[in-house]
């Protein structure tokens, strides 16, 4: 088997293989990048929509709901597959990797959301309570009071999720997103070894994901302040 990899590996690493695994990693990056940041943003939005107490907001709050539970148990894979033959149902002239980014925010929202709202429900109630007796706003509390404090708890789960969701991403290839899952398969076919092809495949994985871990430890430690109670 070794001498086989030794004898693949300059053929497998010359310079169009290298462009092509390239190109894949940086589709699964994308995927992943790009899905977290809306789904941050968007289930922070979900988020303080579901913890709002306004009596105006109680249908929107009922949807919310509804959409971050029913998402967060569907699998990818399926989710992945309703977004593709709904857009095909549609005639959308959509690109397979358009499809895929859809799937991943819509599940990455449902998931970040509850990631948040556990955060901000972390924060004890007499901070709650404090800025209720100082006339602020429930806008200016999440602002100003609890989302300061509550860093330090969305943050280690949040990146977490992040580096989950990169080796989820792979189910994209079933779609034919050409990312790293995809790569490797093909590389497969074309012959080459399988220790070599998935070897690869595993090591890009871990260049891409062991650093967004550290990255996510370091804002951890540098931007989440002592949670006071």
């Amino acid at each position: 088997m070794w001498s086989q990899i030794a004898e693949e590996l300059p053929r497998f690493f010359g310079y169009y293989n290298v462009i092509f695994f390239a190109n894949a990693l940086g589709v699964t990056f994308a995927l992943s990048a790009i899905g977290c940041l809306v789904g941050f943003s968007m289930g922070f939005v979900l988020a303080t929509v579901r913890m709002s107490k306004r009596p105006s907001l109680m249908p929107l709050r009922a949807l919310v709901t509804l959409y971050i539970e029913l998402f967060r148990r569907i699998p990818f894979l399926v989710t992945l597959m309703l977004v593709f033959f709904i857009f095909q149902g549609l005639k959308a002239d959509l690109s397979m990797f358009m499809v895929a980014l859809i799937s991943v925010c819509l599940i990455a929202t449902a998931f970040i959301a509850e990631i948040v709202r556990s955060g901000l429900e972390s924060v004890h109630q007499n901070q709650w309570d404090a800025a209720a007796t100082l006339n602020f706003s429930y806008w200016q509390t999440l602002q100003m009071v609890v989302i300061p404090q509550a860093w330090k708890i969305i943050l280690p789960p949040a990146f977490g999720f992040f580096v989950l969701f990169i080796k989820d991403t792979a189910l994209a290839s079933q779609i034919g997103v050409i990312e790293l899952a995809f790569a490797g398969k093909a590389m497969s076919n074309k012959g080459f070894s399988a220790t070599l092809v998935y070897g690869t495949v595993l090591v890009l994985y871990f260049m891409l994901s062991y650093p967004l871990s550290r990255f996510g430890k370091y804002l951890e430690t540098k931007l989440a302040p002592t949670r006071n109670r």
